[in-house]
Formats: C-alpha cells, structure tokens, sequence
C-alpha cells in the first residue's frame, strides 16, 4: 500500500509519523506537513435506507424499523434528516405488521375475511415478506 498524497501539496512523497487518536499519521517529504487520513465509517447497504424510508413513511415507528432491519434508530432519524422525509400526518387508522414467508403469504391472500377493512402493503424484506395493514382504533 503506498502513502496518500499530501493534502498541502499533492505529493506522493510521505512516510509514517507515528498514530494519533487511532489513526496513521503521515509526514509529507515534499514540504514537511503532518496529516492523517480520514478515518473509513461503515457504510450500510443502499437497501436498508430506502426500506427504512418506507418503512417510515407507512408510520412504523424508529424503534420497530430498528427491531426488523436491525439498523440504529438514529440511523434511521438521520436518513429521514437527510432525505428531507415528512412524517406521515395522524390519523385514526394505525399500521400493523407481520412478517411472513412465501407459503404464509400465500395462504393469508386465500382467505377472503384477510381482504378485507383495511388497506395493506406487501414488500419484500430479504428471504420473507412483511404485510403491513392499516385498521380503524376500534371506538370504545
């Protein structure tokens, strides 16, 4: 692995200066500076963001995205943050959840009573679906 090029004067010309707070740091040949590079994060898969996102839009709350996809909750704010997502606006209807696989999801559409007083969304969540359902409060 050769040494980054120095952000002062682009050259390749740089050895190891010792660590500092968990990091190479690097002194550059040419004109002396000292620098580290930048620390690599974990980057999460494209496919958890856009699932979270819509997983938030249908009203699932941070926590139980957290629960399904297992990604942080603040992750999860901060994409809403960073997409400019708006909260789904309150309503008397409340989302419900299952998670099922081909064969459950099958034989849940083949049921008649399963169609009907609520709207619901199906997507895929790696090798399972989730059924997500929108059903009145029941007035007490």
């Amino acid at each position: 692995m050769s040494p980054p090029a120095c952000p002062k004067c682009e050259s390749k010309e740089a050895t190891k200066s010792g660590v500092v707070g968990g990091r190479q740091r690097f002194k550059c040949k040419n004109c002396g500076y000292h620098f580290s590079v930048a620390k690599v994060g974990r980057e999460v898969n494209t496919y958890y963001v856009i699932k979270a996102l819509q997983l938030y839009v249908e009203g699932v709350s941070y926590r139980e995205i957290e629960r399904l996809l297992g990604v942080s909750h603040v992750s999860v704010m901060n994409w809403v943050k960073k997409y400019g997502m708006k909260a789904p606006r309150q309503t008397d209807y409340h989302p419900t959840y299952k998670i099922l696989n081909q064969k459950e999801l099958g034989e849940f559409f083949q049921n008649p009573a399963n169609l009907k007083g609520a709207g619901m969304v199906v997507t895929e969540l790696g090798d399972k679906y989730m059924l997500i359902r929108w059903e009145r409060f029941k007035a007490s």
